[in-house]
């Protein structure tokens, strides 16, 4: 008898109140939606059962409809304040979806459409990292090659005893926010996002980038064309072989 394939949840978080980039999540970014850049992200694993976007705004719930995401409902009011945490957010879709339809995923990968460059096939190794490494919870990180300092009895002090190449640094990981993987039961009982067995999966700088200011959405505009670019490059090499 074959095992059952686990299920994995897909859930986009997008609230209408933005406020460092106003209606952040439905501004467009190199001619399509910000959210749609994620939501066509899911739909291209070969791993996520269903792409559900929480929203409490109705133009962004139709938007993502249309960008073939499902919305069953619109998120309450108390769960789309400026201090609301994911995780409450990431509960309410999980309880929600048990309550009215009894679906109960293993899974539940959140996705952020701050985080537009987030590749399809860095999903799908996230899926097979957690269930190769039996891990509990996974998220993605950027190698960080740097020198920092430190403060210490208010004096500032680099935390290299050696100073070294930056190649020959060991490298520090930093959290992008693009994504995260948990067991439902991890969820629903630590309320948090990461517990237990933590996994992760690296991803590029160039991908990295999260979209919390207009600085930051000027540099993903920049970095949209950058890529444009050199794909239009690697199409010109290949019609030349």
């Amino acid at each position: 008898m074959s095992k059952k394939k686990p299920q994995f949840l897909a859930i986009i978080p997008a609230r209408g109140g933005s406020k460092g980039v106003p209606r952040k999540n439905i501004r467009m970014l190199a001619d399509k939606p910000l959210v749609c850049h994620t939501i066509q992200t899911a739909l291209g694993s070969q791993y996520l059962d269903r792409i559900i976007v929480s929203t409490d705004d109705k133009e962004i719930a139709k938007i993502s409809i249309e960008c073939s995401a499902e919305v069953p409902f619109m998120r309450p009011e108390e769960l789309a304040r400026d201090e609301t945490a994911t995780e409450p957010v990431l509960q309410h879709v999980v309880e929600w979806l048990n309550e009215k339809e009894g679906y109960c995923p293993e899974y539940v990968v959140l996705l952020q459409p701050t985080s537009p460059f987030l590749d399809s096939a860095v999903i799908d190794q996230g899926i097979e990292i957690i269930q190769k490494e039996t891990a509990d919870s996974l998220l993605s990180v950027v190698e960080d090659r740097h020198f920092y300092w430190k403060l210490k009895d208010e004096q500032i002090q680099p935390e290299y005893t050696e100073r070294k190449r930056r190649q020959e640094l060991t490298p520090k990981f930093r959290e992008n926010g693009a994504l995260y993987i948990t067991k439902r039961e991890i969820l629903m009982k630590l309320h948090n996002r990461l517990g237990g067995k933590i996994a992760y999966v690296i991803m590029e700088e160039i991908d990295s980038i999260e979209i919390d200011t207009e600085f930051d959405f000027w540099l993903a505009e920049k970095i949209a064309a950058f890529k444009r670019i050199k794909r239009s490059e690697g199409k010109t090499q290949v019609k030349g072989k």
